[in-house]
């Protein structure tokens, strides 16, 4: 009779050694996906934090714009929005321009002496004060657009260029929407 070793003594405690190596591998590679995966994270916080600093080095930005008239036989429209001066410094919006309309203006609502609210052009502009915004919005300040060229539809766009004394011409693209109340135009930023 010839001896034989028992192998399958040897090859238990064996493919528990390998088992316990593959489970640490997959423990490792799951622990260095996770940590990827964290620092994918952390690097689009970083971007977003990136996009806002460009934001406030653009220095002006504006929000929540749209435009509207009265109707599809309407001649005129107006342009409201939020406007953030993201600087230590004010500016001002001195003009604005659109190829929708003959021309533009920026306008205000005061009262005569009678007590009727009437439009005004301000022909100095208005201030965008330093670290904070400025709205414009129905009943007040306002981009007026004389002289439409074709009729302000309901998801049209509208692109205004806003020149300002520090920040130079900004284009801006703003949705038409006939259906936005005028309490909705308020917004904070």
């Amino acid at each position: 009779m010839s001896y034989k070793p028992k192998t399958s003594h040897f090859l238990l405690p064996l493919a528990f050694l390998g088992l316990l190596a593959a489970l640490a591998f997959l423990f490792c590679t799951l622990s260095s996906a996770n940590h990827h995966g964290d620092m994918m994270e952390h690097d689009h916080d970083h971007d977003h934090e990136a996009a806002e600093m460009h934001d406030a080095v653009q220095g002006i930005v504006v929000k929540n714009g749209y435009a509207r008239s009265n109707g599809a036989s309407a001649k005129s429209g107006a342009a409201f929005m939020l406007i953030v001066n993201y600087t230590d410094a004010d500016d001002r919006l001195v003009s604005v321009r659109t190829n929708m309309s003959q021309r533009a203006e920026l306008h205000t609502h005061i009262e005569d002496e009678n007590g009727v609210m009437m439009m005004r052009e301000v022909k100095d502009g208005f201030v965008i004060p330093a670290d904070d915004g400025l709205l414009l919005g129905r009943g007040g300040r306002h981009v007026m657009m004389m002289g439409l060229t074709q009729p302000l539809a309901q998801g049209d766009v509208v692109t205004l260029f806003l020149t300002f004394e520090a920040a130079g011409e900004i284009i801006v693209k703003v949705p038409v929407d006939l259906e936005r109340k005028a309490s909705h135009d308020h917004a904070s930023h």
